[in-house]
C-alpha cells in the first residue's frame, strides 16, 4: 500500500465507456487513488511500470496486445495484483477461478465491482503477491494457444484433419457432434462445450446448449420472444439464440458498459 494508505489503482480497457465506468466507481471509494489509465496494452505497459500501482483492472480482450500480453511484458519487474475484466471468455473465467484471480464479467454493476475491489484491498493489505499465480496462469494460456486448430475426423476406413476455421456450424447429438462444413456433415465423438473451448470466440458464437456457429455463416438474425433471436444461416437452417447465451455475448449487441 502506498504511503497515503490509499490503494493505487490503474485501469486498462480499450473501450472508453468501460474505462470511464471503472474510474467512476473507483471515485466513489475514498480508500483508492487512480494511478492512471490506458486505452491499449502498448500504452499500458510503460505507464504501469512508471506508476507502480498496487492493483490493475485489466481488460482481457484488446486488439493487438491483449491483457495476457500485458502481463508477459511486465514479468521482468514487480507485478501488481490484477483484476481481469472480460466480456465473455468462459475459458479465461475458468482459468481465473482455478488460479484464484478476481475478475469482472461485463456488464457489471456497482455491487459486483465493490465486492471485487474490497477483496483486492484485503489481499494487498495482507501483502499477498500473486506473481507465481500469474505465471501459472500465463503458462496455462500459452498451452491453450498452442493447441493445433484442427479436429481429427474419422469416417469408416479413412481419417483426416479438419481446420477449425472451415466449420460452418455444429450441433450436439448425445455424445457426438454433427459438424457442418459446406455441404458435408461429419459426426465426431465429443461435446459442444469441448468444441467451443477450441474455437476462437471472435469468430464463433455459441447459440444455445446444443449448437454454435461461425459468425460469418449467419445470414440474418430476427428478434424473437423474451430477448431471444432466430438465427438464419447461409444454408437456410434456422437456429435459436437463447436468452442465456445472448447474455454471455453482450459485446456483439452493443450492451457493453
Amino acid at each position: 500500500m502506498n504511503a497515503a494508505n490509499k490503494l493505487k489503482v490503474f485501469v486498462v480497457d480499450d473501450e472508453a465507456p468501460a474505462r470511464r465506468k471503472i474510474v467512476r466507481f473507483l471515485a466513489r471509494d475514498g480508500g483508492v487513488e487512480l494511478a492512471g489509465e490506458a486505452a491499449n496494452g502498448t500504452a499500458a505497459v510503460p505507464a504501469i511500470q512508471a506508476a507502480r500501482p498496487d492493483l490493475v483492472f485489466l481488460d482481457v480482450q484488446m486488439p493487438g496486445m491483449d491483457g495476457f500480453d500485458v502481463i508477459r511484458a511486465l514479468e521482468a519487474g514487480p507485478l501488481p495484483r490484477v483484476v481481469f475484466v472480460t466480456a465473455h471468455d468462459e475459458y479465461a473465467i475458468q482459468a481465473f477461478e482455478v488460479h484464484a484471480f478476481g475478475y469482472l464479467l461485463k456488464p457489471f454493476d456497482q455491487a459486483r465491482f465493490a465486492r471485487v475491489l474490497n477483496h483486492a484491498k484485503e489481499q494487498v493489505a495482507k501483502d499477498q503477491g500473486n506473481g507465481s499465480q500469474l505465471r501459472q496462469l500465463l503458462a496455462e494460456v500459452q498451452k491453450r494457444q498452442q493447441i493445433p486448430p484442427r479436429l481429427l475426423v474419422q469416417q469408416k476406413d479413412r481419417a483426416f484433419f479438419l481446420p477449425l476455421a472451415r466449420i460452418d456450424w455444429a450441433e450436439s447429438e448425445r455424445n457426438y457432434l454433427k459438424v457442418h462444413v459446406g455441404g458435408e456433415v461429419y459426426s465426431i465423438r465429443g461435446t459442444i462445450d469441448t468444441l467451443e473451448d477450441k474455437l476462437d470466440p471472435a469468430q464463433f458464437l455459441r447459440l444455445n446448449r446444443s449448437s454454435l456457429v461461425r459468425m460469418d455463416f449467419i445470414r440474418e438474425m430476427q428478434n424473437w420472444f423474451h430477448g431471444e433471436y432466430k438465427v438464419v444461416l447461409q444454408s437456410g437452417a434456422t437456429l435459436t439464440w437463447t436468452r442465456r447465451y445472448v447474455g454471455k455475448r453482450p459485446d456483439l449487441l452493443g450492451f457493453r458498459h
